[in-house]
């Protein structure tokens, strides 16, 4: 893929995310919550794998664009809304990376396989969704988990970090063993993994 429409696409996707009107303090100065999201899943796809397809990286940096648009108290606050936000997102994700990537010039055969993974087809399967979603837990566990694990309880946390490290190769799961995480934060995930066995 030429490094121009790669870069074009890159920054029309942070173009969305800057719209954000959700923000986040990093270093002192608040910055639009998605952009920072997708900076983070770019430095970590960097990390596990820097040789990795440029449809992948398209993939890691739309991951949440536009999330904002559908928030979750629009979906019943149970475990069915929540699993029928989450489709429903994945289509929206793969449509507004879609219609970004033709705008581009991308080819139909770019754009189908960004959106592929960005819905996450075929998960454990295709060894490019899979990377997609190691590095969505990753960048989760590494930036996000301290904040969510503060408004739940620890049997709820066990759960959540049962359920992350399944969804993860044992690639991702070698560099999440890595991470420098709060010691409360490490009795937690050794918890999780010594309850899955």
């Amino acid at each position: 893929m030429p490094r121009d429409k790669l870069s074009e696409a890159i920054a029309r996707f942070d173009a969305a995310n800057t719209e954000d009107p959700n923000q986040e303090l990093i270093d002192g100065r608040e910055r639009p919550k998605e952009l920072v999201y997708a900076e983070r899943m770019s430095a970590w796809l960097d990390r596990l794998a820097p040789d990795a397809s440029d449809v992948v990286r398209l993939a890691v940096r739309a991951q949440h664009i536009r999330r904002w648009s559908i928030p979750r108290d629009s979906y019943p606050m149970d475990r069915a809304g929540y699993r029928k936000w989450r489709i429903e997102l994945g289509k929206f994700h793969a449509e507004t990376a879609g219609e970004i990537l033709r705008d581009v010039g991308h080819d139909e055969k770019t754009v189908t396989r960004v959106q592929s993974l960005l819905r996450k087809e075929r998960l454990k399967a295709d060894p490019e969704v899979q990377l997609l979603e190691d590095v969505a837990c990753l960048v989760f566990l590494n930036h996000y988990f301290a904040d969510f694990a503060a408004k739940h309880d620890e049997a709820k946390l066990v759960n959540i970090v049962r359920k992350t490290w399944r969804k993860m190769s044992s690639q991702g799961q070698a560099a999440a063993r890595g991470l420098a995480l709060p010691a409360d934060l490490e009795t937690i995930l050794a918890r999780a993994l010594g309850q899955a066995g």
